[in-house]
């Protein structure tokens, strides 16, 4: 007789489906059943939680870094629309990135949960899309474009990102799937019972797995979609009292502290470099220590206002002054350090108006006029470069001024001035300002036009920044050197040869002078805008 337990018929369960053995039971897919049921059972499952848990605490976190930010164009610029890379905090900021700057904060932005917008811009490009930003007249229809674009990239980010989130679900499911068969392998092989073969292995957790998928999908949507409310919510609620760039990102913009004593019994008053000085001319009557040490003149632009208007109006202007170092800050000027012009003006009382002349000497124009007088093509992509980023810094520093101007008491009329050409492309080329200095290449039509287009680009700046704050802009029409065919009262820029060329004459101090005495003269008076 053999052992009984040979004889034994097998044993039929009487539910339809059966685990690899008794310790790993499990529910077959079976279609006629409940399929909530079973997905109801599969979630009380401590693998089938781990897994979930995975999905939202790694999944959404990976995702989010490794979803590139969506390229969008906006006022001209390209600018990339994702979200910062997430940390273990529950809840911060959104941020700015500026390519090859810094990256910013932006603490109105506060976002709960790990999805935080983050815009990266840069380097800034000039372009006729950006002058949009300076002009009223379009200014609302080209923001309302830019926002659209901006929400449309978001948009396309973060379905990407569900895409990919849908990914990680899946993958993490079959491994999943993967190591509880393994598992369940593992258990079996310690029994005394026969290894089921491969196919009743994937008929068996078929539709575990299958469930586990769908449950990760749904809850990792569900996760992903909680975090685009929270942050549409903090993005939202920030930005509803934003009315400008300072308002979103803050300011750390710092103004001069007034300097010296009060003045009275000015009405107007300019500020700037050389130019406004009138460098050559003779020297003012009773001059102070800074008029000294700044060769302020008696025909200058700030004396030929004050003649034209019947005015009384301060110069404080000095030569070499930027806004830097001269407007804003102190001036180093032969061993004398000459306060900030913007400091002396704060102290002025009760003015109406104030002439900004600065420009050439921030972008080093001396620097570009000597290049081209030397070198027989000065149209390289060097210097070009060079002048870009020379300009770039002058409208940083000159949005810092404007600031400053907007902010004096009393809001008295600012006049910027724009920069004149020296030359015209047509300029006789026998003339000494048009053959340069000895041993020079001298310039041609096509310098002077390079030089003319780099002038240009510098009026734009002056002009754009003074119409954004409602400013008004002089562009005195001096003639230029070497004209054919220019009147015989006199000429109204120094030559090469005289001792300060390329400054005015005090013709051309003049003609400065009643460019902004004609703006001023049709200004409302300071003290009756208010009652408008």
């Amino acid at each position: 007789m053999g052992n009984d337990r040979t004889r034994r018929p097998p044993v039929h369960h009487d539910r339809p489906e059966t685990a690899l053995n008794s310790r790993t039971t499990t529910t077959h897919d079976a279609p006629h059943r409940y399929p909530g049921r079973l997905l109801i059972q599969e979630l009380r499952r401590w693998p089938t939680l781990v897994l979930l848990a995975i999905c939202l605490v790694v999944g959404i976190p990976v995702v989010i870094a490794l979803n590139p930010p969506v390229d969008v164009v906006s006022f001209g610029q390209h600018i990339g629309v994702g979200a910062r890379a997430p940390d273990l905090s529950l809840s911060g900021p959104a941020q700015l990135v500026q390519v090859g700057n810094t990256r910013l904060d932006v603490p109105r932005l506060q976002v709960d949960g790990p999805l935080r917008p983050q815009l990266t811009i840069g380097p800034v490009q000039r372009n006729a899309a950006a002058a949009q930003l300076f002009d009223r007249a379009s200014l609302g229809s080209a923001a309302t474009e830019a926002v659209a674009a901006l929400e449309a990239g978001f948009v396309h980010w973060y379905l990407r990102g569900a895409l990919g989130l849908v990914a990680f679900a899946v993958v993490a499911a079959a491994a999943g799937g993967c190591l509880r068969i393994l598992v369940a392998l593992r258990q079996h092989g310690r029994s005394e019972e026969t290894v089921p073969h491969i196919g009743e292995i994937a008929r068996r957790w078929s539709g575990t797995i299958r469930r586990t998928t769908v449950l990760a999908v749904v809850v990792s949507l569900l996760g992903w979609a909680a975090a685009g409310v929270l942050a549409y919510a903090g993005a939202a609620s920030g930005l509803q009292d934003v009315r400008s760039l300072s308002d979103l990102v803050g300011a750390s913009h710092v103004t001069p502290a007034p300097v010296g004593p009060v003045l009275t019994g000015y009405t107007g008053a300019v500020i700037g470099d050389s130019r406004a000085v009138r460098v050559g001319g003779p020297p003012v009557a009773d001059p102070t220590g800074d008029d000294t040490t700044c060769e302020r003149s008696a025909d200058s632009p700030a004396v030929e206002i004050g003649r034209v208007t019947g005015e009384k109006v301060l110069n404080l202007a000095c030569p070499g002054a930027t806004i830097a170092s001269g407007l804003r800050g102190a001036q180093q000027r032969d061993g004398t350090s000459v306060p900030p012009q913007i400091g002396r003006l704060k102290q002025v009382q009760n003015l109406r108006f104030v002439v900004v002349v600065i420009g050439p000497n921030d972008l080093g124009w001396t620097d570009f006029i000597q290049y081209c007088y030397a070198v027989a093509d000065c149209a390289d992509n060097l210097t070009q470069g060079e002048f870009d980023y020379r300009l770039a810094a002058f409208d940083r520093d000159y949005g810092d001024l404007l600031q400053d101007l907007d902010a004096l008491d009393g809001h008295p009329q600012i006049v910027v001035m724009t920069s004149y050409d020296v030359l015209d492309p047509d300029a006789d080329p026998a003339c000494p300002a048009v053959r340069g200095p000895a041993g020079t290449a001298g310039l041609n039509p096509t310098k002077i036009e390079l030089l003319a287009s780099r002038n240009a680009a510098l009026n734009h700046v002056l002009a754009a920044g003074a119409e954004k704050y409602g400013f008004s802009v002089a562009s005195p029409a001096l003639t230029p050197l070497c004209t054919t065919g220019a009147d015989q009262i006199g000429a109204d820029l120094q030559g090469l040869t005289d001792p300060e060329p390329f400054h005015p004459t005090a013709l051309g101090s003049l003609r400065m002078a009643a460019s902004v005495a004609a703006l001023v003269e049709q200004a409302v008076p300071i003290r009756d805008r208010g009652s408008g």
